[in-house]
Order: structure tokens, then sequence, then C-alpha cells
């Protein structure tokens, strides 16, 4: 089975450019770049930096013949609105399962549901990324097509 790549920035860092303004957040320009799985993000906002309970919130960029590994969100949702490019899923048991979508196609992904994400465009893909969840990847477990776990 595949590992999933991360490569993020420290506490410290997810906090640097946050503009606390007594009930409403800001992060001007998306803040640091992060990189999760073969996807480059803008810092966004979560639990980890704004003190949110049940979301978070990103802008994801996946290169031209990038692929995020088989993965399954275990206890929350995901909406996805892509800004440019064009994704397919891979999704379903073992992966089976098949969709494309392009840029103003909105997607949403229940918990549980196996998917691998492949930019098939030849530009990148640039997607407004929500989780119903407000520490982002920490419940991401890697799936394995061959197994099925």
């Amino acid at each position: 089975m595949a590992e999933l790549i991360k490569k993020d920035i420290t506490p410290d860092e997810l906090k640097e450019h946050v503009e606390d303004l007594n009930g409403i957040w800001t992060i001007r320009g998306g803040g640091k770049s992060r990189q999760w799985n073969n996807i480059q993000y803008k810092q966004g906002m979560s639990g980890k930096n704004v003190g949110s309970k049940g979301l978070s919130m990103n802008v994801a960029t996946v290169p031209v013949g990038g692929v995020a590994l088989a993965h399954i969100h275990d206890g929350f949702e995901v909406m996805l609105y892509i800004l440019q490019g064009k994704v397919r899923h891979e999704y379903g048991d073992g992966l089976k399962k098949v969709l494309e979508n392009e840029a103003g196609d909105f997607i949403y992904i229940e918990p549980g549901v196996p998917h691998e994400v492949f930019n098939i465009g030849d530009e990148p893909i640039i997607a407004i990324v929500a989780r119903s969840a407000a520490d982002e990847w920490d419940k991401i477990i890697p799936y394995d097509r061959k197994t099925g776990q």
C-alpha cells in the first residue's frame, strides 16, 4: 500500500498569517503553501489555526499528470469546487467506478468512499476544498485498491 505523503508547516507557521479580528478571522492571500498526498494546498483555515470546531477549508492544486493516492475520509464529508482543470476520480470498492469533472463542477464525497484523484488535463487542477472536520487530514486513511483496505 502506498503511503500518503505529508509535508506540512509547523503549528506556529499555521498561525503566523492569521488575523483575529474579534470573531472574524482572516488569512490574506491564502497563507503559506503546504503539501499532502501529492497535492499542493494554500494554508487555508482549520481548527489548527482559527479554532474552528467542525470545518476546514483550503485551495488545492494538483499538477499536470499528478495523482492523489487512494484514500478514505474517515467520518467526515468533503465538498469541492473545481476552478480550473479536469479531474478523474476512480472510486468505490476496488476503485472500479470512474467519474470525470472539470472547471465549474461541484463534487461531494461521502465519508468512507475510497477514491483516487488524477489530473487528466493539460493544466493544473485548482479546487476549493471544504471538509466537515476541523482537523483537516488527520482522519484520512490510505486505501489499497488490490486488497480493498
